[in-house]
């Protein structure tokens, strides 16, 4: 007697976890955060505790930096970080990430409290948040096993910042110099690969630089389908164009300007008093409908993009 049809195996499920496009993505371990304060007298510390409450802080860094360069990836491409101590201290310069020689899994911020000090009151907030998220990337970012320019690596963390939302006012996009450059210059050029290769272009370089040394022509063709050189050259290229497009709106302004003065002084010489005086003003003022109409010299303000 033939066996009975048994039914059609099910596709094996999926057993991988993965972030949802909707969620912040979650570490295996969630990792313990601290805050070490060398010198509670200190102008800068007294600022952080003023304006700041430091695990909502830090929590809210780990979330920012999660979401823009995991969401959607397998839990097991986020590193394993599983500590996290902010250390406030005077120190030159402005703040730097290490992990402990015991174990780098164990990451220490140092932030200087004399930079903290420095900055205009009314920036402090902000400042301290934009430094805490560019610092925390380095937590959690990939970096080809140490093999990575420098400059991709700051310039990643400057994107996260800028993402989130704490680019500070003295920014700028710039066309001088190398694209690795690091900091805002980078962080700039990969906010613009994100219009013509996806939104998911920066998460999927910090990808491609887990677990495997960097390998500048391959790394670049994979992602990206170009050199870098020949991308950062096509950047240039379109901020240039921005500025002549500035300068051709603000010279339209100009000369508008100077043609509705003319227009005014010669309005002002008229007199009312002789009815052909009043007929050339009424024809006057009719070519100047005429021309609008026709689409002369007028002046539409552009929304300018951030910097």
């Amino acid at each position: 007697m033939p066996a009975a049809p048994q039914p059609s195996a099910l596709p094996p499920s999926n057993t991988t976890p993965t972030s949802s496009s909707h969620e912040t993505p979650k570490p295996h371990r969630k990792p313990l955060l601290r805050l070490e304060l060398r010198d509670l007298s200190s102008s800068g510390s007294r600022a952080f505790l003023r304006l700041l409450h430091a695990s909502t802080t830090l929590e809210d860094a780990v979330a920012s930096v999660l979401s823009h360069l995991y969401t959607g990836l397998p839990v097991h491409c986020i590193p394993p970080t599983r500590s996290i101590t902010l250390v406030l201290r005077s120190m030159g310069g402005v703040a730097y990430t290490t992990g402990l020689d015991i174990d780098d899994d164990h990451k220490e911020i140092h932030f200087s409290t004399d930079y903290i000090n420095g900055v205009p009151e009314h920036r402090q907030k902000e400042e301290m948040q934009g430094v805490i998220v560019h610092e925390m990337v380095h937590c959690w970012q990939h970096n080809a096993l140490g093999s990575a320019p420098g400059g991709l690596i700051e310039g990643i963390a400057d994107w996260v910042r800028l993402k989130a939302g704490f680019a500070p006012p003295h920014w700028k996009r710039m066309t001088s110099g190398e694209w690795d450059a690091g900091y805002e210059k980078t962080g700039y050029f990969l906010e613009w690969l994100e219009s013509g290769h996806g939104v998911d272009i920066v998460r999927r370089i910090n990808e491609g630089l887990r677990e495997c040394r960097y390998e500048e022509g391959e790394f670049w063709g994979k992602c990206c389908g170009k050199g870098v050189e020949e991308l950062w050259e096509e950047y240039q290229k379109s901020l240039k164009g921005q500025e002549i497009e500035k300068e051709e709106t603000a010279d339209g302004v100009e000369k508008v300007e100077s043609e509705s003065g003319a227009e005014s002084s010669k309005a002002q010489d008229a007199s009312p008093s002789d009815p052909q005086d009043l007929h050339d003003s009424d024809q006057s003022h009719e070519d100047l409908h005429t021309k609008a109409r026709r689409g002369g010299n007028m002046y539409i303000p552009v929304r300018s993009k951030p910097v």
